[in-house]
């Protein structure tokens, strides 16, 4: 939305802790939900959103080019929502915020190890696509970049990413860092957990 120069409100919900409230605008409990009153409009899941988006607003296109471009920008869009997350995003949360916060356990070290282990092989995956192509899905920047750099983002916050070896994913992460939709997102903070000293640096 900020790409696309549309205003919107942030509100927060813990999806572990969701409200009665949300989940009668979202039954499956995730966040997140885009709520629209004066169009009487809810839209559940990030990909549902940005397609809304697509089809609505004309400037800053993020889903463009043949049909083959946008089968590809589609792709990368899930791997990183759906893979990504399943395999870093999710139990960093877990671990580190979930338990600490609400269970009040200690965080399992080996499922630590395995989603940082698991980020090694995205970010591998991330040098080549930067390697080979200016943009994750081609020449322009596209929705496969914005899952890419939210899953990365929140995953960095929580100390789960090891740049070491990826220059490649972690220029191309500073870029989109410096870019004005994305700023404000570096200074939020999660309750009693702080990011890394980098985490809002632009070429950290």
């Amino acid at each position: 939305m900020g790409e696309k120069g549309i205003a919107y409100d942030l509100v927060r919900e813990d999806p572990w802790a969701a409200s009665d409230m949300f989940f009668n605008l979202n039954p499956a409990g995730r966040t997140p939900v885009l709520a629209n009153e004066e169009k009487s409009i809810v839209i559940a899941d990030s990909r549902a959103i940005g397609e809304y988006f697509e089809e609505t607003v004309e400037r800053a296109p993020m889903i463009m080019g043949t049909a083959a471009q946008r089968a590809e920008i589609r792709r990368l869009t899930a791997l990183f929502d759906e893979n990504f997350f399943a395999d870093v995003t999710e139990p960093l949360l877990s671990e580190r915020m979930k338990k600490r916060l609400i269970l009040r356990q200690p965080p399992d070290s080996k499922r630590l190890r395995d989603a940082m282990r698991m980020a090694h092989g995205h970010l591998d995956y991330l040098d080549w696509l930067i390697d080979t192509r200016p943009w994750l899905a081609g020449p322009t920047m596209s929705m496969a970049d914005l899952a890419a750099a939210a899953q990365i983002s929140v995953a960095d916050y929580l100390g789960g990413i090891d740049w070491t070896g990826h220059e490649s994913a972690r220029g191309w992460y500073s870029v989109f860092k410096s870019r004005p939709s994305f700023r404000p997102l570096l200074t939020e903070r999660m309750d009693v957990i702080k990011p890394p000293a980098h985490y809002a640096q632009v070429d950290g």
